[in-house]
């Protein structure tokens, strides 16, 4: 074993460092990189999702830029469940990788199709691991320690270093009745805490919340006074890893005498990966594909489907409006919202559940009956975990930086002075020195924009054009010159997307035409011009009398051919 007392420390200078390089200040992006000497490892790859401001971005990683300056190659990669936010980046950090990837089996079978979608081959680095394992990575030994959480199959991990242990806690609850029987290791967070730990890193996604969370088997009541009172056909929306929620349905559907059918790609897939793990049970003829709905009378059927966050291109979005090839929705119909509305997604949820509404189906969701609880363990539970490890140090991690800094307050209130609270951001370096820990240095951190669609990196300065084409629009002067004698040939063309035309506006897009020859004409009047001189005159001027007559700056963009 190698755990050691509080402050204790391994001889010579070698130090333990962790950096935060996303999931701090924010929800989503969960990326934690531990070093010891020259070994790196990192604990989590989230992605998280964009934000409207960030126009035709898909998805938002961390910049990892850093860890190659740091340590060269990673030598392994923990990850402790399998959401997206802890999963996505996964991809994109692969390349700095020199290692394994630990798992839970579920953790590994919702990542192994990502890399494969990238073109990656997982087989080799994959390693699948089981709460209660411990894995040796160069000096570190790494322990799993089951948790509860929204999803079966997770875990906090326990770094035994030889300058002490690092305890992250993951996303976790504390449900005493999880539908799988498997509560949280309880017993051993409580004996690392005995042994002494140095730094415990705890989620702080739900510190506002006062109390406990509820366990996922109190959706089964608010389920249950649905199917009991719904005549029509019974639609829940949940995130495509909801597979304890997914189970929950299907055995409602069971009990209840309706078939079960699903619709959306990733709740296809999952269920196929839930089923192959035994983590969902489905009872034999209980399952029908969405086509043969239509069979059933209204009143003998539940679908589960994606979409609980209004994503126009989910199924429940072309549902709702009535785009879906197989499965519609009318008066006397149920739709149960059983997932939280991300922040950011509001509007959009709300979108969708007026087209429910036009269809004369009913929107059940988490203000009326409990039908959702959350993941994440609230203020008493949060207290629990700080007093069963009763670390040197606490860091709140997973959250915006007011969540941070009300987790760092009620650490401060409800430990002992042992406890040093230190409340970072990302990109700032802790070290856990011989006998100290705090802050030392900082890393550029930051987050990559991706495109997944062209599977590149959105830069700042596009996004930055695309949100003034936004605003402004787009003007484009189309000029033909002759490449025999100088000037214009024909009547210039002037066309504008975006921008708002009125009276004024009218008025000067008339004169533009023949301002453009102007201009060619001025600059060109005894040679025979070039394309990319003659844009950049028309680009200028134009600005220039856009800024002045109308006090606006849309993008112009001259289009030169030659005749």
């Amino acid at each position: 074993d190698m755990t050691l007392e509080h402050g204790a420390t391994s001889s010579g200078d070698s130090v333990l460092e962790a950096i935060s390089l996303g999931g701090l200040g924010e929800f989503g992006m969960n990326m934690l990189l531990v070093v010891w000497e020259d070994t790196g490892i990192l604990i989590d790859a989230g992605s998280m999702f964009p934000g409207p401001e960030l126009l035709g971005v898909d998805l938002v990683v961390p910049d990892v830029s850093c860890i190659t300056e740091r340590v060269g190659r990673l030598r392994a990669i923990v990850l402790t469940h399998g959401h997206q936010d802890h999963i996505g980046a996964l991809p994109y950090v692969w390349p700095v990788l020199d290692g394994p990837v630990y798992g839970t089996p579920l953790t590994l079978a919702l990542v192994s199709p990502k890399l494969v979608e990238h073109g990656l081959d997982p087989s080799e680095r994959l390693q699948e691991v089981m709460a209660g394992d411990t894995v040796t990575v160069g000096d570190l030994k790494i322990e799993f320690i089951r948790v509860t959480h929204s999803m079966p199959d997770c875990v906090a991990v326990a770094i035994h270093t030889p300058a002490g242990v690092i305890v992250h806690t993951g996303d976790f609850k504390f449900d005493e009745t999880p539908l799988d029987g498997l509560p949280s290791d309880t017993a051993r967070l409580a004996e690392l805490g005995r042994l002494g730990v140095l730094a415990l890193f705890g989620d702080s996604t739900n510190i506002h919340r006062p109390g406990v969370t509820g366990s996922e088997q109190d959706v089964a009541l608010g389920l249950e006074e649905v199917f009991n009172h719904s005549t029509g056909r019974i639609l829940v929306t949940t995130f495509a890893s909801s597979i304890y929620r997914i189970q929950l349905v299907a055995e409602m559907a069971e009990r209840f005498g309706r078939k079960l059918a699903f619709a959306g790609r990733g709740i296809v897939e999952n269920t196929k990966i839930g089923e192959r793990l035994g983590h969902l049970r489905f009872p034999a003829g209980l399952r029908i594909q969405d086509r043969e709905v239509s069979r059933y009378s209204r009143r003998d059927v539940v679908c589960v489907a994606t979409g609980s966050q209004g994503e126009p291109t989910a199924a429940l979005s072309r549902i709702a409006s009535g785009e879906h090839r197989h499965l519609a929705l009318e008066s006397g119909d149920a739709v149960v919202f059983s997932a939280r509305a991300i922040p950011g997604n509001e509007k959009a949820i709300g979108r969708v559940m007026d087209h429910i509404a036009r269809r004369g189906a009913e929107c059940v969701h988490g203000d009326r009956r409990s039908i959702h609880v959350s993941g994440h363990a609230s203020k008493d539970e949060l207290k629990l975990m700080l007093s069963l490890i009763r670390p040197r140090y606490f860091v709140p991690i997973h959250g915006e930086y007011r969540f941070l800094a009300e987790h760092a307050r009620v650490a401060t209130e409800s430990t002992d002075d042992r406890t040093e609270v230190l409340l970072l951001e990302n990109g700032q370096v802790v070290r856990f020195s011989p006998g100290t820990g705090g802050i030392v240095d900082s890393v550029k951190t930051g987050r990559t924009l991706l495109d997944r669609t062209r599977a590149g990196e959105v830069v700042e300065t596009v996004l930055r054009e695309r949100q003034h084409l936004g605003r402004e629009g787009v003007v484009v002067p189309v000029v033909t010159v002759s490449r025999q004698r100088a000037g214009v040939v024909g009547t210039p063309e002037v066309i504008t997307r975006g921008m708002v035309l009125d009276g004024q506006v009218d008025m000067l897009l008339e004169t533009l035409p023949e301002l453009v020859r102007e201009i060619v004409a001025e600059e060109h009047h005894d040679e025979s011009p070039k394309q990319g001189q003659v844009a950049e005159q028309v680009r200028g001027e134009l600005q220039r009398v856009f800024r002045r007559r109308l006090g606006r700056r849309p993008v112009v963009l001259p289009v030169i051919m030659e005749s």
